[in-house]
């Protein structure tokens, strides 16, 4: 077993076909150096034994990433997901149970990757459930044919994949979906800049000026409320503030008993004292 020291190498999208002679250079472990240095790892946690095993198996990373190349991300990104994934299978490996690790890694690895391909193909996920992943993963390699399934075709993909005809028909119109930009360029096709967001959708929102013509109005209203409130005698303000500024509300029998009068009386102080503030602040304030 060669105790040669290799650093990790990184994946950068500039230097991709570099790195992949370079994790192709690495030797590849026979059974038994990988059982003994995966026996190091589980029962003394020597991180060196981790790192060689993870350096031997990252050549099986750029292979399986390959077979995702068709959803149109960045191999590079899908090769560092995949790693990830490879490293915490190595973490969690158990040479006991008598399979390489390259068998017991796959699992890991396109994990990771299927992770990142499902937050990243398109703005909104488009598979949540365990149903909704296996169909967007198999639905590409069960068409026969360009365009759309036919219903035997449906029926057939269905029942192959154990989901019902409906969850094949609703994936394949997610898959077919495109993203499409808020705003888009003047100098791209005119029907499609029409057809954007930006296009129909109005900002509600206030400007500047309506913001501080609003604060400005809110400012006065309050001013005159507090005059006119000052205006009232003491007990027809507490009133108007207990039954119309205060939260929770105060109650006409509430208010009669602490003033000791009925609640009607209460009701034509009210009723009298919101008359009088009507008169003495803007129509719309009350």
């Amino acid at each position: 077993m060669t105790n040669s020291y290799y650093p990790l190498p990184a994946v950068s999208t500039g230097s991709l076909e570099a790195y992949k002679s370079r994790v192709h250079a690495i030797p590849v472990l026979s059974a038994d150096e990988e059982k003994r240095l995966a026996i190091r790892l589980r029962e003394t946690n020597d991180l060196d034994a981790a790192r060689q095993l993870v350096m031997a198996h990252l050549r099986f990373v750029v292979r399986i990433a390959r077979g995702y190349s068709g959803y149109g991300l960045p191999e590079a990104d899908l090769i560092q997901e995949g790693n990830i994934g490879l490293m915490k299978a190595v973490k969690r490996f158990d040479p006991s149970v008598g399979v390489r690790l390259v068998s017991f890694a796959v699992h890991w690895i396109r994990a990771e990757m299927h992770e990142y391909i499902l937050r990243n193909w398109r703005i909104a996920k488009v598979a949540t459930t365990k149903a909704q992943r296996k169909l967007f993963f198999n639905l590409r390699s069960s068409k026969k044919r360009l365009g759309w399934f036919n219903r035997q075709e449906i029926d057939a993909v269905a029942k192959d994949l154990g989901v019902s005809p409906g969850a094949v028909l609703e994936m394949e119109k997610r898959m077919s979906a495109q993203d499409t930009p808020f705003d888009m360029k003047e100098e791209d096709n005119n029907e499609f800049v029409q057809q954007a967001p930006a296009a129909y959708l109005k900002d509600l929102r206030p400007g500047p000026a309506q913001e501080l013509e609003q604060m400005e109005s809110a400012a006065f209203s309050s001013q005159q409320l507090q005059q006119a409130l000052s205006a009232l005698d003491e007990r027809s303000r507490d009133i108007i503030t207990q039954r119309w500024l205060s939260e929770p509300k105060v109650t006409l029998h509430q208010l009669a008993k602490k003033y000791q009068v009925s609640a009607e009386r209460i009701r034509q102080l009210e009723k009298s004292a919101l008359k009088k503030l009507r008169n003495s602040v803007d129509p719309g304030l009350l």
